[in-house]
């Protein structure tokens, strides 16, 4: 079925969107489809997202660090990739690398635990999805790394969400 350029895949109870072939990483790699998802390699991602999401509730508190990788300091990049990286999964260092690297695309109503969400026109601001509509971020300079509502704001604000560890 095509949306929008895009392709749309069920798989379970979540919606997720491909990104349009306009948008694929030079490398040209198809997007990941629930076709070439063994069980036991989403068994595996949901355990590594489970730990990606308790290292990253683990950091709050921690100051926003503009460039913050950790520990103890983080951006809200940082915060997403230091949190994959103890899952044992890589993520490049900014957001739009970030969002552009990982192949499986999900949408607002089809995150899980573990997913990043990215905000704002150029993807510029993210955080980790924690479930029961809340997420884990890294807001700014001068506050703290937090658990906060997925409000209206966020909604109107969403640009993308991605699922890595596959």
């Amino acid at each position: 079925m095509s949306v929008a350029g895009g392709m749309v895949l069920a798989l379970g109870a979540s919606l997720l969107t491909a990104a349009p072939a306009e948008a694929a990483a030079p490398s040209r790699q198809a997007p990941v489809t629930a076709a070439k998802l063994s069980q036991a390699r989403i068994a595996k991602q949901k355990q590594r997202a489970a730990y990606a999401v308790q290292y990253a509730y683990k950091q709050i508190g921690d100051p926003y660090r503009y460039g913050g990788t950790g520990p103890g300091k983080w951006d809200c990049s940082g915060l997403a990739g230091g949190s994959w990286r103890k899952a044992g999964v890589k993520v490049p260092r900014t957001t739009q690398q970030i969002y552009r690297s990982v192949k499986y695309k999900v949408s607002w109503k089809g995150a899980v635990k573990g997913d990043l969400l990215f905000f704002y026109g150029g993807r510029t601001h993210m955080g980790i999805y924690v479930g029961k509509g809340y997420m884990i971020h890294a807001p700014s300079s001068g506050k703290r790394v937090k658990k906060v509502k997925l409000n209206r704001y966020y909604k109107r604000n969403f640009s993308g969400a991605v699922r890595p560890g596959y």
